[in-house]
């Protein structure tokens, strides 16, 4: 079994943000949980928040609107278009949303989905237009905590399908 650890890499160029996790789940089963909008809608986002997934196009020019709900009753708008689609392996877009009322978040996100040690590591990587407009982003919105919730809501989602898939296997 993998070991679960978030890393997030200190040494990524100024104006970006690198997260990775290995997942005790074959590959398959998390690009799943990170494209098929019914799972998505289940463990998306940092820890108290639900997830609306309003458009889900998983292809080239495809587009996703998502809305995430904060445990405060605020709401966070999201569009992403998709630029790159590499089944089981890489997903990159661009994204463009934020606090309804607050500031406007634009950045660009690669994930790469790669077996490692009889698991799954997810990297994420954040690239924004500057390091201004990453700090701005990690002040206003706690990206790297959100992040790392997620990823934890996430490895719990995928515990218990993988349970629920071996069960019946």
């Amino acid at each position: 079994m993998p070991e679960t650890k978030m890393e997030v890499v200190e040494s990524a160029a100024e104006r970006e943000i690198v997260l990775s996790r290995v997942f005790d789940a074959p590959r398959q089963m998390v690009w799943d949980a990170w494209t098929d909008p019914k799972q998505v809608a289940l463990w998306w986002g940092p820890k108290g928040f639900t997830t609306t997934i309003e458009e889900m196009d998983v292809r080239p020019g495809g587009v996703w609107k998502q809305v995430l709900h904060g445990p405060d009753g605020t709401d966070y708008l999201n569009e992403s278009v998709f630029l790159e689609v590499v089944q089981n392996e890489r997903l990159v877009y661009t994204l463009t949303g934020g606090r309804k009322g607050g500031p406007v978040v634009q950045f660009e996100k690669a994930t790469t989905f790669e077996e490692e040690a009889g698991g799954t590591r997810v990297t994420m990587r954040l690239i924004f237009a500057s390091a201004e407009a990453r700090d701005q982003n990690v002040r206003d919105y706690g990206s790297i905590e959100g992040a790392k919730q997620a990823f934890q809501r996430l490895e719990d989602y995928l515990a218990g399908q993988f349970v629920e898939t071996t069960a019946k296997a």
